[in-house]
This record gives C-alpha cells, sequence and structure tokens, in this order.
C-alpha cells in the first residue's frame, strides 16, 4: 500500500497560525518544512552559500508568520508567492551585503562590532554593560524554562547547530526561529519596563 504525503493547504497554516499554542507550533512548523526546497534553489539562483540562504529562508518563514498572526497577511496572494517574495529579497539584500563588504575587506572593523552578532546580541550586551544584570536575570526567568536555556546558551556564542542538537529541535534554522522569538519575548518585555505608567 502506497501513502501519499498529504498536502497542506494555505488555509490550515493560516488557521494554525493564527489558532495560537500548540497547533500554531506545529504549523509554523509544518510551513518551514514545506517550503524548505526554496533553500537549494536560492542557493543557485543567488549563488550564495547554503548557510546564507538557510538563515535568510528562517527570517523569511518568520516575518510571514509574524504577518499572518497580525493580520498583515490578507491573503491577495498565495502563501508560497508571498513567502518567495519575501524570501528573495533578503537573498537580494544578502548579495548587496556580501559585494559591499568585498569592497570594504580592509576597513577596520572597532572591536565591538566583531563580537556583536546582531541587534539581538548587541541589546542583552548593553543591558550588561549598564550593570543590569539582576534585571535581565528576573526577565530572562519571565520567558519561560526553555526559552531561558535557548538565550543563556547562545549568549555563551554556542552555534544554533549546537543548540539544534543539545536542545532537540530537527533543524538548526528551526532553532533559530525558536531563539529568535523568545528573544523577540525578552526584548517585548524590556520595552513594557520603558512604557511611562
Amino acid at each position: 500500500m502506497i501513502f501519499l504525503k498529504r498536502s497542506v493547504s494555505d488555509a490550515d497554516l493560516v488557521a494554525g497560525i493564527r489558532a495560537g499554542g500548540v497547533q500554531r507550533r506545529s504549523s509554523e512548523n509544518r510551513l518551514y518544512d514545506h517550503y524548505r526546497y526554496l533553500i537549494r534553489e536560492a542557493t543557485f539562483k543567488h549563488k550564495l552559500l547554503p548557510e546564507e540562504c538557510a538563515s535568510a529562508y528562517s527570517d523569511a518563514v518568520l516575518t510571514v508568520i509574524e504577518h499572518i498572526a497580525s493580520g498583515r497577511f490578507e491573503g491577495r496572494s498565495g502563501l508560497k508567492t508571498y513567502l518567495y517574495q519575501i524570501f528573495s529579497n533578503k537573498c537580494v539584500d544578502l548579495v548587496r551585503k556580501n559585494s559591499t563588504n568585498r569592497e570594504s575587506i580592509h576597513d577596520v572593523l572597532p572591536l565591538d562590532n566583531v563580537f556583536v552578532a546582531d541587534d539581538a546580541r548587541n541589546a542583552v550586551q548593553h543591558l550588561i554593560t549598564e550593570g543590569d544584570i539582576e534585571e535581565l536575570r528576573k526577565k530572562l526567568t519571565e520567558i519561560g524554562d526553555k526559552c531561558r536555556q535557548m538565550v543563556l546558551a547562545w549568549g555563551e556564542g554556542y552555534s544554533d547547530e549546537e543548540i539544534a542538537s543539545s536542545m532537540g529541535y530537527q533543524t538548526p534554522a528551526v532553532a533559530k526561529t525558536s531563539r529568535l522569538r523568545c528573544l523577540e519575548r525578552l526584548r517585548n518585555l524590556y520595552a513594557e519596563l520603558k512604557r511611562p505608567l
């Protein structure tokens, strides 16, 4: 007997993401897996490294999930078309960044920029340098145990691949998606602190 893999409809994915909870997480993973082949295509089309394309794809999937959850995705195009456009734009941005980096290879970078991978790490670094370590510990407990473990491991320099392996994620890209979601939660908690009462 031959079993065919059930096709995932746009409506199912959108409804699952908007439902929240376990259904949302399952739908997010299905969305990621369903169009993952775009990474391989982009590697050839844009002449980028597979890791670069995988990272851009993860970022694109996160953007699409955010747009679906917030209602910004209105369904005027197919989900694949919407994701592909965002992913393609991110790949083009990477191509531009890489060509700019090649031109400025002899520029001297400040030491801080070498160790800070992205805005989130920069925000965490800023909190630490401001002497706000106790507040950081408190907020880390508020984002949940798994998120706390992931953010701390990432802060200690573990790669998404190492985090995926040690925490049981399917792929490094899924671990990155979860890590970015955790960092966004942490960032939102700090944003609430700064709001006037």
